[in-house]
């Protein structure tokens, strides 16, 4: 990022991904950002429709040339057939690998009045404000896999789990960093009882934590874990994982907060380059209808003004809008309420 600039390439998607992308940008037009530059660009279904492949050059070199993504959705079931490469997911896979998009940080927050929403208790479920950091480019998703036949000639499945410690140490100074723009408190998980991968796991984190002495660390295997985001959520504020852990544990949050609707989340590369999306998908089902809830695709504008711009204040603002539109009524269908994708967006605009 160059001084006084601020390049975001924009690339909305598939199905709802448009219309909430509209909703997003809108607030940002509101912000009077000076120095932001924003430059849209296919992806997914969308692109393969129009050149023929899910990330063509064009989406890439805008990418390279921006300081950051700001992404809405991909997925068309009409192309689920395609070979895999042609897919519309393989953009996202295409862009992280690309960008060398190593961190993937999801935030868990109920806000006030949608507590009913959780499966937990009412007075579990109100602590819940806490965000995952989870390795995404390394574990047994990437290590040799493949099925081999045994010399008894039984069928046998693989699949390596491993990490290099320099790949721990970057995801960990991520965490400690998040760590330290909240409540200075980081919970690295793993199962070193068991796993040399996450003994060596561990052994970098508390290695990297000697350079953060104002966070507390602390560690925990991860069957505790996922018995604690049950029974006492409200003790976490930042946590730090592999990327199988991190996987399930950041889809078992967004099922304790109880809508995933209001869930952003960002890949961030090293420094401040990060891919902000919400985790909804392209909901093909309701796209055009005008609605579709944009609240998690503006958080994810948030998060992006945050951690790859340093404007705190910005994000503060976003945030504390969309939970006072909540905390107004104003919902989407996903929440049980009946206000449409336009409706929301104005909800926000005018809580800034």
């Amino acid at each position: 990022m160059t001084k006084n600039t601020m390049k975001v390439a924009v690339f909305a998607g598939d199905g709802i991904g448009p219309e909430i992308m509209a909703e997003a940008l809108r607030v940002l037009d509101a912000l009077k950002l000076e120095g932001l530059e924003l430059t849209e660009g296919l992806v997914g279904g969308a692109a393969y429709r129009a050149t023929g492949h899910p990330l063509p050059p064009e989406t890439l070199a805008i990418a390279k040339a921006s300081d950051c993504i700001l992404f809405g959705s991909v997925g068309d079931f009409s192309l689920d057939n395609l070979e895999r490469h042609l897919r519309p997911e393989q953009a996202i896979l295409g862009l992280r690998k690309e960008m060398k998009l190593f961190a993937n940080m999801r935030p868990a927050k109920v806000y006030k009045g949608l507590e009913h929403m959780s499966s937990l208790k009412q007075e579990v479920a109100e602590k819940i404000d806490l965000l995952i950091v989870r390795e995404a480019n390394g574990d047994v998703y990437f290590g040799n896999k493949g099925i081999r036949i045994l010399p008894d000639g039984r069928r046998q499945g693989f699949d390596d789990m491993s990490y290099a410690e320099d790949e721990v140490r970057r995801v960990a100074h991520t965490a400690f960093r998040t760590a330290m723009g909240r409540r200075k408190k980081l919970c690295s998980i793993d199962k070193a009882n068991v796993l040399d991968t996450s003994q060596l796991w561990r052994d970098v984190v508390i290695e990297t934590s000697k350079e953060y002495p104002e966070v507390e660390l602390s560690h925990m295997y991860v069957d505790n874990a996922a018995m604690q985001l049950v029974k006492d959520p409200g003790q976490f504020d930042t946590i730090v994982t592999g990327n199988m852990f991190g996987d399930i544990l950041s889809d078992q949050a967004s099922m304790c907060v109880g809508s995933i609707g209001l869930l952003a989340s960002a890949t961030m590369a090293e420094g401040t380059y990060g891919l902000y999306e919400p985790i909804h998908g392209s909901a093909p089902d309701i796209a055009g209808k005008g609605v579709a809830n944009p609240m998690a695709q503006i958080l994810s504008a948030a998060m992006m003004l945050r951690h790859s711009f340093g404007l705190e204040a910005e994000a503060n603002r976003v945030e504390a809008a969309v939970e006072k539109a909540l905390a107004d009524g104003i919902m989407g269908g996903d929440l049980g309420g009946k206000a449409g994708t336009r409706e929301i967006g104005d909800a926000v605009l005018a809580r800034l």
